[in-house]
C-alpha cells in the first residue's frame, strides 16, 4: 500500500488543468466515494495491526495533499472569474507611485524663512481681506495715492473700505500695533492687485516682507541683512547694489538688485545687458508709519524689505514665463523633485 501512496502523492504534484471542469473531473477521480483515494481508505482494513498506525498517517497526509492540490486549482478558476467580472485583476501588483514634490514657490518661501530664521527672525501672518487704515493710511499712503484706485487693487463693492491686500506690508502694521519694539519679523503671503495677466505679471502673487525695529538700527544693519540674504539665496559669489527709490512708509528708501546669475554680471538678455537684476524694495522705516502704531520713533527706529516669491524663484531657476507657478503642469512641477 505504501507503494500506491506515493505513486499517487507523485501523481498529484504534477496535477494541472484549464477549465473549471478538468478541475472537477479531477476532483471526482482523486476524492469521490469511489476515488483513488478513498479507495486506500476502504482497503486500509486489510492491513495488519503493527502497521496500521504508520499507513494511517501516510493515508491522512495524501488526503490533505489531495483536498489542497484540487484547492488550489479551483482557485485559480475563482480568481480569473473575478477579473472578469469586475474588469481588475486583484492579483497584480500595484503601480509604482511617482514620488510628490513641494511646488517651486513653497520652496523657495520655506529657504526664504529658512535664511532669516538663522538671524532671529520669527514668522506673522495676517488676514488676506484687509481694510483701508491696515493696507494704505497707516503705511503713511495719502488719499490720492494711485495704488487706491480701482484699477490696481480689488476693493469689494459693499464695502469701499474693504479690498484684497495689496502687499504683507498690511501684517506689518497689525505687528507694530500688538507688539512692543525689539520686532524681528518676517510676512510671507498671498496678495492680490488688478493686474493683466502674461509672462510677468499676474493678479495674484506672493510676498516676504521683512521688518526689524528696535533701538539704533541703520541703514548699515539693513544693506548687511540684505547681503546675508542675497548670498544665502543665490551664492557666496553673489554682489548686491542699492539705488535710490521711493515708497510712502520707508525713508531713505531703495532698491535693490543682484549681480545676473545668467552671465555673472557680464551682461545678458535677461540683466538687459546691465549686468545686475533687481529683486526686492527696502528701506528705513518713516517715523509717521512708526508713530501711526503707537511705536516713539524719537526712540525707536527700524528698517523693512519686501520681495515677490515668483520673483526669486524665476531667477534662481531661470523660469521665464510667471503663468507656469499656477498652472499645474506635471512636467514642470516635476523638475523640482528632490529641490532643497
Amino acid at each position: 500500500m505504501k507503494d500506491r501512496i506515493d505513486q499517487l502523492k507523485t501523481e498529484l504534484d504534477a496535477l494541472m488543468a484549464v477549465t473549471q471542469e478538468e478541475v472537477e473531473h479531477l476532483r471526482l477521480k482523486y476524492l469521490s466515494k469511489k476515488g483513488l483515494v478513498s479507495v486506500l481508505f476502504d482497503d486500509f482494513k486489510t492491513v495488519p495491526a503493527e502497521k496500521k498506525r504508520e499507513v494511517g498517517q501516510l493515508l491522512n497526509e495524501l488526503k490533505n495533499k489531495a483536498q489542497q492540490k484540487i484547492d488550489d486549482l479551483k482557485l485559480q478558476f475563482d480568481q480569473h472569474a473575478e477579473t472578469t467580472a469586475t474588469g481588475m485583476d486583484l492579483t497584480r501588483p500595484a503601480d509604482d507611485l511617482d514620488p510628490g514634490t513641494r511646488h517651486p514657490l513653497s520652496i523657495v518661501r520655506n529657504r526664504i524663512i529658512e535664511i532669516f530664521g538663522r538671524i532671529g527672525y520669527t514668522v506673522a501672518d495676517g488676514p488676506e481681506i484687509e481694510d483701508d487704515w491696515h493696507n494704505f493710511s497707516a503705511l503713511n499712503f495719502t488719499p490720492d495715492h494711485p495704488a487706491r484706485d480701482m484699477q490696481d487693487t480689488f476693493f469689494i463693492a459693499r464695502d469701499p473700505d474693504i479690498l484684497l491686500r495689496t502687499h504683507t506690508s498690511s501684517v506689518q502694521i497689525r505687528t507694530m500695533e500688538s507688539t512692543k519694539p525689539p520686532i524681528r519679523m518676517i510676512f510671507p503671503g498671498r496678495v492680490f492687485r488688478n493686474e493683466a495677466i502674461s509672462a510677468r505679471a499676474h493678479c495674484i502673487f506672493h510676498q516676504v516682507e521683512g521688518l526689524y525695529i528696535d533701538k539704533n538700527v541703520s541703514f548699515v544693519d539693513l544693506k548687511q541683512t540684505l547681503m546675508y540674504f542675497a548670498k544665502e539665496m543665490f551664492g557666496e559669489q553673489t554682489q548686491i547694489r542699492l539705488r535710490p527709490s521711493y515708497f510712502p512708509f520707508t525713508e531713505p528708501s531703495g532698491e535693490m538688485d543682484v549681480s545676473c546669475l545668467i552671465c555673472g554680471g557680464s551682461g545678458c538678455n535677461i540683466c538687459k545687458h546691465t549686468g545686475w537684476v533687481e529683486i526686492l524694495g527696502c528701506g528705513m522705516v518713516d517715523p509717521n508709519a512708526l508713530e501711526n502704531c503707537g511705536i516713539d520713533s524719537k526712540i525707536y527706529t527700524g528698517f523693512a524689505f519686501g520681495m515677490g516669491i515668483e520673483r526669486i524663484t524665476m531667477l534662481k531657476y531661470q523660469i521665464k514665463d510667471l503663468r507656469l507657478f499656477f498652472e499645474n503642469d506635471v512636467r514642470f512641477l516635476n523638475q523640482f523633485t528632490g529641490a532643497f
